[in-house]
């Protein structure tokens, strides 16, 4: 990450709360913003990624896991008289950051809209600029099992539009020691 990342606390209130977020980040992006995913099995990475592609190709489209594919593209999609793609990767299986190579992971983090899972597994392919966030289940067991914390790692030049992403979808957002 670049020296100018600010760091937040998110409380996302559930699935429906988790697709808001998404597609409100959806809304902001354009080829060259990258969205790297953490997070254990079931904290919701998929969710975020699967409502993300829906408010940019249509929400009854199918978006199946990239689990075993490792990446699904989508695209060309007309956004304002530009063509934009989307890649969605699961990189959970990668055997070698080196791999990122051979996927063109490379050059679509430079033409294309990203959102990877596991991205731990890119090792020094991972952009510098990208919105870092790592969900985890809420730490307050009285908070409900739907609850999730999020912390968001989001660079200077993403920071206003990653703020009015999170005002819009009613996500509450704390500082990093909150």
């Amino acid at each position: 990450m670049t020296s100018g990342v600010g760091l937040v606390r998110l409380t996302v209130n559930g699935q429906p709360a988790t697709e808001n977020l998404a597609g409100a980040c959806a809304g902001f992006a354009i080829p060259g913003c990258t969205f790297l995913l953490s997070g254990g099995l079931g904290a919701g990475k998929s969710t975020f990624a699967r409502a993300f592609v829906r408010a940019l190709i249509g929400a009854d489209e199918e978006v199946p896991s990239p689990t075993f594919t490792l990446v699904q593209q989508y695209g060309p999609i007309d956004r304002g008289g530009v063509d934009i793609e989307i890649w969605h990767a699961d990189l959970y299986r990668l055997g070698d950051p080196d791999e990122v190579l051979e996927l063109g992971l490379d050059e679509a983090f430079g033409t294309a809209i990203c959102l990877i899972e596991w991205p731990d597994r890119l090792g020094s392919f991972a952009p510098n600029d990208a919105i870092e966030l790592i969900f985890d289940f809420a730490a307050d067991k009285g908070a409900g099992s739907e609850v999730r914390e999020v912390i968001a790692r989001v660079p200077d030049k993403w920071r206003a539009d990653f703020a009015a992403a999170c005002e819009k979808a009613g996500v509450e957002v704390r500082g990093p020691d909150e």
